[in-house]
């Protein structure tokens, strides 16, 4: 299957929130209780997620029209990545991945900083990032995660 990236439209909130309201709702409530769900999802409102792509660097993942995946850049911290639950393990993630990396080489920044979910350490740690510590929100467990930069391509 083609997947394509490309930088996120403010016209493409409403599909975004809905990739990760999904995501969060299927994907990672496994490992985090109903109330963090629900605390961490009014941060990914449709408008909420305009605000972000005005601020960061936000990238889709699209198959054909539609949107199946997202990503960004906000510095030098990855955030906000997530794939729709009925498409995870076909490489979208990666594929944002790989832009995020591209994109931070070229403004010149050396390491990339992950807030990773513990439903996604495994994912990033297959890309190269180590965990340096972890942090609480009350009880939503975060994993700080790091990786340098080299100069090859994703």
């Amino acid at each position: 299957m083609d997947y394509t990236i490309r930088p996120a439209r403010e016209d493409d909130a409403a599909d975004i929130s809905g990739v990760i309201l999904r995501a969060l709702r299927e994907t990672n409530a496994k490992d985090y209780t109903d109330k963090i769900i629900a605390r961490v999802a009014r941060s990914f409102s449709p408008d909420a997620v305009r605000e972000l792509i005005r601020r960061r660097r936000v990238f889709v993942a699209s198959i054909g029209s539609r949107i199946v995946g997202t990503a960004s850049l906000d510095g030098s911290v990855v955030r906000t990545v997530f794939v729709a639950p009925d498409v995870q393990a076909r490489g979208i993630g990666k594929l944002l991945m790989a832009e995020i990396a591209r994109t931070a080489r070229e403004r010149n920044i050396p390491l990339l900083t992950v807030p990773s979910s513990v439903t996604a350490e495994a994912f990033y740690a297959k890309l190269g990032f180590s965990a340096v510590r972890d942090s609480y929100h009350g009880d939503e467990r975060t994993i700080i995660m790091e990786r340098q930069l080299d100069d090859r391509s994703e």
